[in-house]
């Protein structure tokens, strides 16, 4: 169905990471390719002083380690992409850089925030030049078997 997909996947919930990743094996062209993003948010520079000078390359070194793990897991060939900037322009640019031609990525529960401020899933759905996939399925919704412990983990 699709030939590149950017899953973006945060560190938040391994269920709902799970989940992503399978959906998007499940979409994948034979011979396509899958594109694990993750973004780090940027740091305003008025707190780069107080942090360590290493912090940044150890966050993509951490992301791109827990990721990695995650797809041999799950036995899902990916490429891992982890950048900092602002999350929705970030995935729009590697959507664009890869020529994907689908973006999946998962959505929260609204707040406040969101209705100020604008979500990052509006964003990308506004300046994406390629489909989008929404997952709204809390995690508390999936059907089965109850999930065990590593899977309601951060990831």
């Amino acid at each position: 169905m699709y030939r590149t997909i950017i899953c973006a996947i945060g560190m938040g919930s391994r269920q709902t990471a799970n989940r992503l990743l399978r959906r998007a094996a499940s979409l994948v062209d034979e011979g396509g390719s899958i594109v694990v993003t993750h973004i780090i948010e940027n740091i305003p520079h008025r707190h780069l002083t107080e942090l360590p000078e290493v912090f940044e390359t150890t966050a993509i070194v951490d992301a791109e380690r827990k990721l990695a793990a995650l797809c041999k897991e799950l036995g899902i060939p990916a490429r891992i992409e982890v950048r900092i900037g602002v999350a929705a322009s970030a995935l729009v640019t590697v959507a664009g850089e890869m020529s994907a031609d689908l973006i999946l990525l998962s959505s929260h529960v609204s707040d406040i925030t969101d209705y100020v401020f604008s979500s990052i899933v509006e964003k990308v759905v506004r300046h994406a030049g390629c489909s989008v996939l929404i997952d709204r399925r809390p995690d508390h919704a999936d059907k089965g078997a109850a999930p065990q412990a590593e899977d309601t983990a951060p990831l």
